[in-house]
């Protein structure tokens, strides 16, 4: 999107003052959104954008600035001043420019953004259509279909050879809401949204949209005639797939270095330490291809890899980008991730799990006399450096003798991660990932998580419902 030369003139001023690293991300991004509200387009919308972000290290000190402005000057204005943060003299100067080989993990067969609006839009209206064919309580549905495509260019300099990647991203991802309401007037809500790094042929052939448009409806009007939950300290099993967003928010954001570098996380100077039971296992890997989560490189352009945080319940690594991985002097390992030009890139998690147990699912709910079967979850929040959390259960049940039972409602995990990793005591053998945005510093980006199912032996449940028996 920028000649070599220019690059190297940006490059160069960029680490007039001493830096001893330096980074122009140049983004390209085109998007596209259907919204329909009970069978009926609400909102069509979508754009192009466009700019570049410059980031010098010096050490440990690092210091970033956009512009949407990708002129010679702008582009020179923005370096100058940024360099102008330090004061020293030059350690590098660029003298070439190498473009380095890109790996695609991700091939897009028929892109979304080129489908027709009227085939995306009867698609939709067939998923309201489903969802509404549930109940005549199901007062509220909302479809909609999301795409982008990003093309970015990414220049590094850390020595005179500098190193030029090209990379793209095409993500899109279904959207579906349903909301139950009944004659007294209680009101129930309920949600999917699967995504995929690939093309339309996948929306339409592979996934179950149909399933999941009914199954939408079914929710919210489950929920609506359920009971609230009991509160207390209780068993709990937590489903597969989505379920995951506990361990994303509890233990995920900790084992990022941005957290743990900074001695801001619960899990810092744990490597080699027990942390989890060790049923556990967990990996981050934004190399699976063509899932929500991944990519072909990160956004320093290091390749994606499977990393492998905790081994039977031993912490082994964390997520590390460059700068935090200076800190704690180790290298970054391809999960350095940002929204777009605007943000600075920092460690962030792209398909994070739990990996798969030896216990079959069934087992694990039969061998449970008394507990909450936790199917789905709703929102949370999280502070990295205790650990502590809170999370509400979108979809919840009570287990009696082995059994899955009445569904409870206002059903609320309150704990603490390094806690709740050690009470795992039941892992499944059926893996699965569920797709979410994931909001950090370096803004909101597509993540998957993920869980076999899983049980904890004991964990406080909040809910209006009294004492379980």
């Amino acid at each position: 999107m920028i000649s070599k030369s220019l690059a190297m003139k940006v490059l160069n001023a960029a680490l007039a003052t001493g830096g001893d690293y330096a980074e122009i991300y140049i983004e390209e991004t085109k998007s596209s959104s259907f919204t329909l509200e009970n069978g009926k387009v609400e909102a069509v919308g979508g754009g192009l954008s466009f700019g570049a972000g410059i980031r010098i290290l010096r050490g440990i000190r690092s210091v970033y600035g956009y512009t949407s402005d990708l002129s010679p000057k702008s582009l020179l204005d923005l370096a100058a001043k940024l360099a102008g943060s330090y004061d020293g003299e030059r350690q590098i100067e660029v003298t070439s420019v190498k473009k380095q080989k890109v790996k695609i993990i991700n091939p897009i067969v028929n892109p979304v953004l080129e489908t027709p609006a009227e085939e995306k839009i009867a698609y939709l209206k067939e998923c309201y259509e489903i969802t509404a064919s549930v109940s005549p309580k199901l007062v509220r549905i909302i479809d909609g279909l999301s795409s982008y495509r990003k093309k970015i260019e990414i220049f590094i300099a850390e020595g005179p050879v500098a190193k030029q990647f090209e990379n793209f991203e095409e993500r899109t991802r279904v959207v579906m809401t349903a909301v139950a309401a009944d004659e007294s007037g209680q009101i129930e809500t309920s949600f999917k949204g699967p995504g995929r790094f690939e093309g339309w042929d996948y929306f339409t052939k592979v996934l179950d949209y149909k399933g999941a448009a009914k199954q939408v409806g079914e929710k919210a009007l489950l929920m609506l005639g359920a009971k609230e939950c009991p509160s207390g300290e209780y068993t709990v099993v937590i489903a597969k797939g989505w379920g995951g967003v506990l361990f994303h928010e509890a233990c995920g954001h900790p084992l990022e270095a941005s957290a743990t570098a900074r001695n801001l996380s619960v899990f810092s100077g744990k490597i080699g330490e027990q942390i989890a039971s060790p049923l556990v296992s967990a990996y981050d890997d934004g190399s699976i291809p063509n899932e929500w989560g991944s990519n072909n490189i990160d956004s320093e352009g290091n390749p994606t890899q499977k990393n492998q945080l905790i081994k039977d319940g031993i912490c082994v690594g964390y997520m590390v980008d460059r700068s935090n991985g200076r800190r704690i002097g180790m290298e970054p390992n391809g999960t350095a991730r940002r929204q777009s030009y605007r943000y600075a890139p920092t460690s962030r998690m792209s398909n994070t799990y739990i990996a798969a147990g030896n216990d079959n699912p069934e087992d694990i709910i039969a061998d449970t006399k008394l507990g909450i079967y936790v199917a789905d979850f709703g929102g949370g929040s999280v502070e990295p450096t205790t650990g502590e959390f809170n999370f509400s259960a979108s979809e919840a049940y009570i287990i009696r003798d082995g059994k899955i039972a009445e569904p409870v409602k206002g059903c609320t995990l309150i704990g603490r991660g390094d806690q709740i990793l050690l009470n795992i005591d039941r892992v499944g053998n059926d893996l699965e990932l569920g797709q979410g945005m994931c909001g950090a510093a370096s803004g909101s980006i597509p993540v998957n998580v993920g869980q076999p199912t899983i049980r904890i032996s004991k964990i406080i449940v909040g809910g209006r419902g009294g004492k379980l028996e």
